[in-house]
């Protein structure tokens, strides 16, 4: 039996990681090994998720394996986004790149949860002024 193919790539987006697996097969994708509807609940994430296969036009052509540590679920979808665009650019680095470059898929998204400053609440809340 000879092994099939596989593309690895890592995708990040805020404290998210998704270290991902492309392999040729039948589209089914499978996060920590759970389906994809299992693991994400709104629609909005899922369609978020398989983005890069609609651009590319490879719907249905590679079962997805990913491991998504950290983060909310909408880091962990912009996360897989990133690792299945960059697993996309191994599979044909010529058709692929231009596309998902042109609709930003390969740019990790530098936005970051700013840190807690001391003296106040939070980033930038201040506690309440008061002149007595």
């Amino acid at each position: 039996m000879a092994a099939k193919k596989q593309y690895p790539a890592t995708g990040r987006r805020k404290s998210s990681v998704a270290r991902v697996r492309l392999i040729p097969g039948k589209g089914e994708i499978t996060i920590n090994k759970k389906s994809i509807d299992d693991y994400f609940g709104p629609e909005i994430t899922k369609r978020e998720v398989r983005r890069p296969f609609e651009i590319t036009g490879t719907e249905g052509k590679f079962d997805v394996i990913a491991i998504v540590n950290g983060g909310g679920f909408t880091g962990q979808a912009g996360a897989l986004r990133h690792g299945i665009s960059r697993a996309l650019c191994l599979v044909d680095e010529e058709t692929n790149r231009p596309l998902l470059k042109a609709a930003g898929f390969l740019t990790r998204d530098p936005r970051m949860k700013e840190r807690k400053k001391y003296g106040l609440k939070k980033a930038r809340r201040a506690s309440q002024f008061s002149k007595r």
